[in-house]
């Protein structure tokens, strides 16, 4: 079962990609929805089995790489957390497949797409049974490689082809530091293997290096390179831009890669080394300060968007800030406890934009909406539910992992811990209204759209309102069902050795203990029905208002319709200096010296001197007889005058 689970995507994703064609759409949908759907299915029990039972265990399957010292082993290693991150990938994305059969019914490469959602499946699963660095690595760049097919899956559509390019470089800026960070976890611990590396953290944990001419404590500078990498694929703060560009993929593809999957590898990543992160408090305090900061920024922007997937794009964003601030306080297990909840109910607010998008003939601009909430009630009832768990109303599932994130940073008792806990409060209201603004706007008042589109306005097909109704239920009980695990007293036991917590760093304790006080725990729930508030008054009382505040502030309105201008910065900084050094080497290089030389210069006179030859190549015959005897004369007179 265990590797059933595993491997199951991945078989589907062969059948549907290399003989598609051949057995037709229906045919690829139902191989590849198969093969996802049963490996959620054997998740299920390996979870209880693993995680319930505490009976981790690890299924080696052959040697990856081997050589000399070096041995990586290729092998599934199952433990609370796999098991965790198996069960929610799969669960979500077989969900996702069913929606995507709806969802891309008249596209004419569908056998295609669902092998690409497979096997994008496949990899990240790969990378959460990873048991060495190497292997982690390997399923890595497979999310890396697949998103990039995935988001410029209609590569006819110049934007979509942009928006991939830019997700793949942008990734690969941090997969350097990843790397770099691999490197140097082998140049401390000899082994890229987990149990190796986790058994020999205590003793590095004073161990110095010198890093670019820079003597400092060994574990932080491993543990910050890491962390790089987790910026990358987890779109924080600097390495975000391709992040909301990532919604020009079909939207099956934005519910696949915004919601349990690729953005959290990151996540995953701090948690899974956090017996080397928990020796590296600088490196803590970096992930703490900058996962605040992500979520912040990113709750700015989303406050003015107005495409309706980019709106839950920017959540997206901020939601990891909040999963980097609980990994940096050393609440690893809030942490994966959101990761999971947020799986379920941004998977859910994806799908239900593109059931919203579906039913108005593509429109994707919110101001052009409106009024179709009795139109489209069940999408309307699902992504309510989906605003109300993203932010953070009782008893739905937002409500257990964010707060615990936000009373951990304050029990943390640490300057950042605090900075933090100002930062996801402030966070936590403008979630709530920036979440609502989209329903308001989405569903209510008068109708923004022309005739012709609403007259069309439908509610979606059975393939994907049943999954939309399944996230919803995932959405309203998985907090209130896992609580007790994740961040309540079964804590300890549930975990076993899957996350390492040093007993002076235990927040999530203190939060139960020090800080459980009335204030601390309602003041999240407080600011969030302030955030519902705002927004009605806003967007169903007085519409006229926004139009005022950024006529009053027109400056910073568009300094946050413009993402704080990090796209313009980069431009400006890279781009436009990468364009400058290639001119350089074009005028100068290719065509100063290269052309110059080669096809303007040697070349050049070897092309007029063979031009000349050719003549002597007449074809008349007393020309050959000619040149013969000329010939015949010049050997004569060298030997002639040689003898002599």
């Amino acid at each position: 079962m265990l590797t059933a689970a595993v491997f199951l995507p991945l078989l589907g994703a062969f059948i549907a990609g290399f003989f598609g064609r051949l057995i037709g759409d229906r045919s690829s949908q139902i191989v590849t929805c198969l093969g996802v759907g049963l490996a959620a299915a054997c998740s299920i029990p390996n979870f209880i089995a693993v995680a319930l039972h505490a009976h981790p265990e690890t299924v080696h399957l052959m040697t990856f790489l081997s050589s000399g010292t070096f041995e990586a082993e290729w092998a599934l290693r199952y433990d609370t957390l796999s098991a965790v991150m198996v069960m929610t990938v799969t669960c979500v994305s077989t969900l996702i497949h069913v929606y995507a059969c709806g969802y891309m019914s008249h596209d004419d490469s569908q056998p295609r797409f669902m092998a690409y959602l497979s096997l994008f499946t496949f990899a990240m699963l790969m990378l959460v049974t990873a048991d060495n660095l190497v292997q982690l690595f390997f399923g890595w760049e497979g999310v890396g490689l697949v998103s990039y097919l995935l988001i410029g899956f209609w590569f006819k559509k110049p934007s979509a082809c942009a928006a991939a390019i830019k997700a793949f470089v942008v990734n690969r800026v941090g997969d350097f530091g990843f790397l770099l960070g691999i490197f140097a976890v082998y140049f401390i611990f000899d082994s890229v293997n987990f149990d190796v590396i986790f058994d020999a953290a205590p003793g590095k944990a004073e161990s110095a290096v010198t890093f670019f001419g820079i003597h400092a404590h060994a574990l932080t500078i491993t543990c910050l390179l890491l962390f790089v990498g987790a910026m990358g694929k987890s779109a924080q703060l600097f390495l975000h831009t391709w992040l909301p560009d990532a919604m020009e993929g079909p939207t099956p593809v934005s519910a696949l890669i915004h919601a349990a999957t690729m953005v959290t590898a990151g996540v995953f990543l701090v948690a899974r080394m956090s017996p080397l992160f928990e020796y590296a408090p600088d490196a803590l305090a970096f992930v703490t300060f900058l996962g605040a900061t992500t979520a912040f920024f990113a709750a700015t922007v989303g406050c003015v968007q107005n495409d309706i997937k980019r709106i839950i794009a920017y959540s997206t964003c901020s939601q990891l800030g909040y999963m980097f601030v609980a990994c940096g306080v050393s609440a690893y297990q809030g942490g994966i406890f959101h990761l999971m909840t947020h799986a379920w109910f941004k998977a859910l607010l994806f799908l239900s934009a593109g059931a919203v998008i579906h039913a108005m003939s593509d429109e994707q601009d919110i101001r052009k909406m409106g009024g179709i909430w009795k139109l489209i009630p069940v999408t309307f009832g699902v992504m309510t539910i989906g605003t109300i768990a993203i932010t953070g109303i009782p008893p739905f599932s937002g409500f257990f992992s964010k707060d615990m994130i936000i009373e951990s940073a304050l029990a943390s008792g640490t300057g950042v811990g605090t900075y933090a806990y100002v930062m996801t409060i402030l966070v936590a209201l403008l979630t709530s209204f920036y979440s609502w603004r989209l329903i308001f706007i989405t569903f209510f008042g008068k109708p923004r759209a022309d005739h012709h589109t609403m007259e069309h306005v439908h509610e979606s097909p059975l393939v994907m309102l049943i999954p939309l109704g399944l996230l919803a239920v995932g959405a309203i009980f998985i907090g209130g069902g896992f609580n007790h695990f994740f961040v309540g007293e079964g804590r300890e036991h549930f975990w076993g050795e899957a996350i390492k917590v040093l007993h002076e760093n235990d927040s999530i304790h203190r939060a139960h203990t020090e800080h459980h006080n009335f204030f601390v725990q309602w003041l999240p729930l407080i600011v969030s029905l302030l955030g519902l508030g705002w927004a009605y008054l806003f967007y169903v009382r007085r519409t006229d208002l926004p139009g005022k505040l950024a006529a009053q502030f027109p400056d910073i309105y568009r300094f946050l319709l413009n993402k704080w201008y990090f796209d313009e910065l980069y431009n400006w900084l890279f781009v436009q200096n990468a364009f400058r050094l290639g001119r350089i080497f074009w005028k100068i290089g290719d065509t100063g010296i290269i052309d110059r030389f080669g096809p303007d210069g040697i070349a050049m006179v070897t092309a007029k001197a063979a031009q000349r030859l050719r003549t002597v190549q007449s074809g008349y015959l007393y020309h050959y007889a000619f040149a013969m005897i000329v010939g015949i004369a010049v050997i004569v007179t060298w030997f002639v005058v040689g003898a002599h």
